[in-house]
């Protein structure tokens, strides 16, 4: 569907032209019309699907429309972590920049300086504030924030608020919000306890639910079959003919992150560490140098399989096999975006093997399996039950030129901007 096939606002749409955004994603489609029309709406959908378009478009268009105050905070957007609150306001100040529409991002992790910035701009009123749930219960409890006038409660990634423990933090702000607002909750997935949540805080909701897509064709995925041990030796390997550009290493455990990430380092290669125990100043740091090139590897946790947008990564690696299939497509997902090609490469142990069988089951194929490094010795036997005496066939043959992934074609074309003589001019009332 096209989007000027949606009763979008003309200055959205004219947004739109300029990002080069013609044609909507299925999560889009189904959910922009219902959000529009007002009605509270669970979406299940994992990342990268355009969950972030899906809410923020409708709810902007009905901001611009009017009918709503000036002085006071009109819609609330919680977001899990530091990071996906950052993105989501990125996209924000593209998808408003004809907009008379004021927006503010709220997170931990920074100065009181910034602190104080966020409480008297909140108090001045915004229309969208993008808030993680710790953040926001500080301002609530302080009295900084009256959130007596939001219209729109927008809850995005809510299944990972909840593994992170914020589920009485978001009750707890549901309180301070006005019973007749518009709820609108994304997830990746659906457990029961994202159900009871939409229970209680949704009135009549629209359940739009996309089933956890493939990994995109573009992505060229293989397995090394391996013990813990030769793990590092094959990721010195990978490297050993083609430097490293662009690379994410995902690991399962914070300490894990940055013994790694320092092992690689003393190997020569341009590495850093991103997890949940930097401060916010150095993430910000770690993930500015990484996208302008100046660090090659990113070695990193699950913060960034879900709260990172980049959309040129070249290879992903999986030193742990994730453990369950939607985890698996969430990393990998981080390259062959926007029509590129990229690479999923998976370090299988012993211990992970049956995790590794049932992300192959999910994907309904066999995943290419890598010989290991002749100098590293033989591998464990593949049998997809942890056990080394199944079947299967041990990787003795030397190692073989990494695959490339397949290469598509953009998406459509641009349709060019219409022509506007009056345009909005927003306000922005993020600190600087």
């Amino acid at each position: 569907m096209d989007f000027y096939d949606l009763d979008l606002n003309d200055l959205v749409l004219d947004a739109l032209d300029d990002m080069n955004f013609t044609d909507t994603t299925p999560i889009q489609e189904h959910a922009i019309p219902p959000i529009l029309a007002g009605r509270d709406i669970v979406g299940v959908a994992q990342t990268g699907t355009g969950k972030t378009a899906a809410y923020l478009l409708p709810v902007l268009s009905k901001l611009q429309d009017g009918g709503y105050p000036h002085d006071a905070i009109n819609c609330i957007v919680m977001a899990p972590t530091r990071e996906l609150a950052q993105q989501i306001d990125q996209a924000l100040q593209g998808f408003s920049y004809y907009l008379d529409v004021s927006n503010l991002a709220v997170y931990g992790g920074n100065d009181g300086i910034r602190y104080e910035q966020e409480k008297r701009a909140m108090q001045e009123g915004a229309d969208i504030i993008i808030a993680t749930p710790g953040r926001l219960i500080s301002h609530l409890s302080l009295g900084n924030v009256d959130l007596s006038k939001v219209s729109f409660f927008i809850l995005d990634e809510a299944d990972r608020m909840l593994d992170m423990g914020f589920i009485d933090d978001i009750l707890q702000i549901e309180k301070a919000l006005p019973k007749d607002r518009q709820t609108i909750m994304f997830s990746a997935t659906m457990p029961q306890k994202i159900q009871e949540l939409a229970n209680t805080i949704l009135r009549n909701p629209v359940e739009v639910k996309l089933a956890v897509s493939k990994p995109a064709d573009g992505i060229h995925q293989m397995a090394y079959i391996c013990y813990e041990t030769q793990k590092l030796g094959i990721i010195k390997n990978l490297f050993k003919s083609e430097k490293p550009e662009r690379v994410i290493i995902f690991t399962g455990s914070k300490q894990k992150t940055k013994e790694l990430a320092i092992a690689v380092k003393r190997a020569g290669y341009n590495a850093k560490a991103m997890h949940s125990d930097l401060l916010q100043s150095e993430r910000d740091e770690v993930m500015y140098e990484f996208r302008s090139g100046k660090i090659d590897i990113l070695v990193a946790t699950d913060i960034v399989a879900r709260g990172i947008d980049i959309d040129d990564i070249q290879l992903v690696v999986n030193y742990d096999v994730p453990r369950d299939e939607e985890d698996y497509v969430h990393r990998i997902g981080r390259t062959a975006r926007a029509g590129r090609g990229g690479e999923a490469i998976t370090l299988v142990n012993e211990k992970d093997q049956p995790f590794f069988k049932d992300i192959e089951r999910f994907l309904e194929k066999e995943i290419t399996k890598c010989p290991i490094p002749e100098e590293l010795g033989e591998g464990p036997i593949y049998s997809g039950k942890g056990d080394k005496k199944g079947k299967g066939s041990r990787n003795r043959r030397k190692n073989g030129k990494k695959g490339e992934g397949n290469h598509r074609k953009p998406n459509g074309e641009h349709k060019g901007k219409r022509n506007r003589k009056n345009k909005g001019g927003r306000k922005d009332l993020s600190p600087q």
